[in-house]
């Protein structure tokens, strides 16, 4: 599950994350886990414990039947969602305390991970292996806010700023489109100070000004050397901003 290809140091310092769930509440359940660091990546498949919701099985394509899952009617290997957790830290403490960068993340990936964590006593671990998270929705909506952008879903952005459709609502394909997405924003620090967040105060509400935040310790650095670039696979499906 876990790739490698051969990369720069600085490719290793943030990772693209997402989630495919049984549905949209809160209350939904992680189906698949997908991260992504420059040539690294990972993709765990989870059953779930409750009924896949008909819209979200309709865009995700995933189903299960008899205790198995599939995805668009194709087998896919699985694990308990302890060991999927325990490989995504796994995954974050070989890449040396990364940002964990996501589309929509703050709202909804990371809470949902946040209580699969609490769940299995999992949530120190992971905090000590990642630096802070980073929402590339609010960042975007800030960055491109004079382009006069219809949407700010993720597909719509890769297809603005990148000339491309991919395969969306497949948490590997989208995190991978994200990574080559956020290579051509290329946020400054100042920016991705502003949104920048933790577990713990993900539901406060969001700094607006440079004044209103501080550089969290070590990490400016980081963030001016960080650029990947990846290859979008190219499709004709779309990715809402859930």
């Amino acid at each position: 599950m876990l790739q490698s290809d051969s990369g720069g140091a600085e490719e290793s310092q943030l990772v693209f994350f997402d989630l495919e769930t049984t549905g949209l509440g809160q209350s939904c359940e992680i189906v698949q886990l997908a991260a992504v660091s420059g040539g690294h990546s990972l993709n765990l498949y989870v059953i779930p414990r409750c009924r896949m919701q008909r819209g979200a099985a309709k865009v995700t394509g995933f189903r299960v039947r008899r205790q198995r899952l599939y995805l668009h009617r194709q087998l896919v290997l699985t694990n308990s969602l302890r060991e999927v957790l325990v490989s995504f830290i796994a995954f974050l403490q070989m890449l040396g305390r990364p940002i964990v960068i996501g589309h929509n993340i703050r709202r909804f990936d990371c809470p949902l991970l946040a209580r699969a964590l609490d769940e299995l006593d999992l949530r120190a671990e992971f905090e000590s292996a990642v630096s802070g998270c980073v929402d590339t929705l609010p960042l975007a909506r800030e960055m491109l806010k004079d382009r006069g952008l219809q949407s700010f879903r993720q597909t719509n952005l890769v297809r603005e700023l990148l000339g491309v459709n991919y395969k969306a609502h497949d948490a590997l394909e989208d995190v991978r489109a994200l990574q080559a997405l956020y290579s051509v924003l290329q946020p400054t620090p100042q920016l991705i100070c502003r949104h920048w967040f933790t577990l713990d105060t993900m539901k406060s509400k969001p700094a607006v000004t440079a004044a209103k935040s501080k550089v969290p310790p070590g990490q400016q650095p980081l963030w001016e050397n960080s650029r990947e670039t990846v290859k979008v696979t190219e499709s004709k499906e779309d990715k809402d901003t859930r």
